[in-house]
C-alpha cells in the first residue's frame, strides 16, 4: 500500500519523536517491571551502613535489599564490586546510588538484572562525560573545601561533615556517621563512565533542594536531562537517612510495588 505525502511526513515525525525518546531516559513513558530485589550503592565519606534506615523499610515492605560496600578505589574496581552484588540477585532489581555511586549506578545499571534505576543526589553523567567539567558550570557547593587529603586517601573534615554533608541530622547521629566514613581514593575521581544506563532504563530521581554537597540545581538538571521521574526533598545531602520513607517511597515505586 502506497503511503501519501501527509502520512509519511506524519510517520517521519513519529519515528523521530520515538528515536528522541528512546535516547532521553524512560522513566516518564515506562511502567517499571516489578521487582523484589534492591542493590544500594554507597558514595563518599560513607559506607554501606548508610543505607540502614532504608533497608529496613523495604525488608518491611518485604522486598531482598543489599546494600554493596563500595571500595572507594577507582571507578572499574567499583563497579565491579556492585555488578558482583547484581549477579548474585534472582529476578528483576531496582538499582539505587547516593552521591558519587551515581557514576557506578550509570555504569554498572546496564547489567541484565537492572529494571530500574534510582539516583538519590546523586551524579548521573552521561556516556564519557567529565562530570567534575559539567559541576564546574554551578556554584561550587560548600562541602568541597572540607575535603582533605592524607597522601591519595581523601576523606571530609568534621567541621565539613557536619555542616555541609549532614546539616540535617541529630548532631550526635552526624558523628557517629562522620567517625565510619571510609577513605576514598584520588584515582576513583578521575573515572568516566563509558555506558549511560539510564539512557534505556526507567530512572528515578529525589534531588535533595537543601544540599551542601552536590548543587541542587546540578541534579535538577540531570534529573530532567535523563528524563527521571523526580521528587524534591527538603534534606541535605543524606536524604536516605533524614528523610528515609520519602527515598523508600520512590525506591518502591520504581520496583513496581506502588500505584
Amino acid at each position: 500500500m502506497m503511503m501519501n505525502r501527509r502520512s509519511f511526513s506524519a510517520a517521519l515525525v513519529t519515528g523521530a519523536a520515538a528515536s528522541l525518546m528512546s535516547t532521553s531516559g524512560m522513566a516518564a513513558n515506562s511502567t517499571p517491571v516489578k521487582a523484589r530485589n534492591v542493590v544500594l550503592v554507597h558514595g563518599l565519606f560513607a559506607d554501606g551502613s548508610c543505607w540502614s534506615e532504608v533497608i529496613a523499610r523495604l525488608q518491611a515492605a518485604g522486598l531482598n535489599a543489599t546494600a554493596v560496600q563500595n571500595p572507594l578505589t577507582t571507578l572499574p574496581e567499583a563497579v565491579a564490586s556492585a555488578e558482583r552484588v547484581l549477579a548474585r540477585q534472582d529476578g528483576p532489581t531496582v538499582l539505587v546510588g547516593h552521591s558519587f555511586s551515581g557514576m557506578i549506578v550509570t555504569e554498572a545499571g546496564v547489567h541484565p538484572n537492572v529494571s530500574a534505576l534510582v539516583y538519590v543526589a546523586a551524579r548521573a553523567p552521561d556516556a564519557g562525560e567529565d562530570y567534575a567539567a559539567l559541576a564546574k558550570t554551578y556554584p561550587t557547593p560548600p562541602a568541597t573545601a572540607g575535603i582533605v587529603f592524607d597522601g591519595d586517601e581523601g576523606r571530609l573534615s568534621e567541621e565539613a561533615f557536619l555542616r555541609d554533608f549532614a546539616g540535617d541530622l541529630p548532631q550526635a547521629k552526624a558523628r557517629v556517621l562522620y567517625a565510619v566514613q571510609e577513605p576514598f581514593h584520588k584515582a576513583l575521581l578521575s573515572g568516566k563512565t563509558t555506558h549511560a544506563a539510564w539512557r534505556s532504563k526507567p530512572s528515578y530521581y529525589a534531588v535533595s533542594s537543601e544540599d551542601r554537597t552536590i548543587n541542587p540545581d546540578l541534579e535538577r538538571f540531570m534529573a530532567k536531562r535523563m528524563g527521571a521521574r523526580t521528587i524534591e526533598v527538603k534534606a541535605s545531602h543524606l536524604a536516605l537517612i533524614s528523610q528515609p520513607d520519602e527515598i523508600t517511597q520512590l525506591i518502591l515505586e520504581a520496583a513496581g510495588q506502588r500505584a
